[in-house]
């Protein structure tokens, strides 16, 4: 699979799918390496998907003299789609960092958004989510990383999915594997979380934009999320009730896919 000298360091991409592209980006992991089966239902029927691992996870590849900002991880973002000769890409952000980089994206880079969704995120964290995110942080280095796994587990799954599913989640084929033996990588990752802060430029982003709130999302939830559809000129909001951190189970997913392809096909409809 390809890799890319983007922004000072190797980065790895895959493209899955064909029709207008979407740039899918996660959190503390990658939906590369077999995991493109967590994106959206049907996206890859429908469009051409790219996704990539952050710097420092799986295989991407670091420079450690450069300081971790969430602006880094965008301008890779935005790197890979010119090295790419995209234009107008709808952006997908999910699950934390992902959609905080694609705030940055939005603002600083208006000409490659065609669209934006964010879900679980924040523009800048308050005490409740800094402490969660330096809890996360001291469990992995303290502790390993097996039990900060098993933390992250706890506090992003809904009640009954992580009981009929735990023997699975844990272990090392589980959520977050890319963190197992990079503690140094998340780390920069984190550091990264903390400093977001978009709060005083969320107005400047002109792209027909989804914030998706999760009720249960005991990590970044509507407390977090509905300032940023307040904060953005346009944005739409929608509940997904019953959601948590981790959208999961058959029935959960497909409701968020399909709020994911309905927003999508909407903002194409009305060009």
């Amino acid at each position: 699979m390809p890799s890319l000298q983007i922004n000072g360091h190797d980065m790895y991409y895959e493209v899955h799918g064909d029709g207008p592209p979407v740039l899918c980006m996660g959190g503390w992991g990658s939906y590369c390496h077999g995991g493109h089966h967590h994106l959206a239902r049907g996206l890859t029927d429908r469009y051409c998907a790219i996704i990539f691992d952050h710097r420092g996870l799986a295989a991407s590849g670091d420079d450690l003299s450069v300081p971790p900002s969430m602006r880094l991880y965008a301008e890779d973002a935005a790197g890979l789609l010119d090295r790419l000769g995209l234009e107008r890409v709808h952006v997908v952000g999910l699950v934390g960092m992902g959609a905080c980089i694609a705030q940055e994206m939005a603002i600083n880079r208006p000409d490659l958004v065609r669209s934006m969704i964010n879900m679980n995120t924040w523009s800048k964290p308050d005490a409740l989510l800094r402490h969660q995110l330096e809890m996360f942080r001291d469990c992995h280095r303290i502790m390993g990383w097996e039990a900060f796994q098993k933390l992250v587990c706890l506090w992003s799954f809904e009640e009954r999915f992580y009981l009929q599913n735990h023997r699975r989640l844990l272990g090392p084929q589980g959520p977050w594997s890319e963190l197992n033996g990079r503690y140094e990588a998340h780390a920069r990752l984190i550091e990264a979380c903390l400093g977001h802060d978009t709060t005083d430029r969320l107005g400047q982003i002109v792209a027909p934009t989804l914030i998706i709130h999760c009720p249960l999302d005991t990590v970044n939830g509507p407390r977090l999320t509905v300032p940023i559809e307040r904060a953005i000129p346009g944005a739409r909001g929608l509940v997904l009730e019953g959601a948590a951190h981790v959208v999961a189970g058959k029935e959960m997913r497909g409701r968020f896919s399909d709020a994911v392809l309905g927003f999508l096909k909407e903002v194409e409809d009305n060009e």
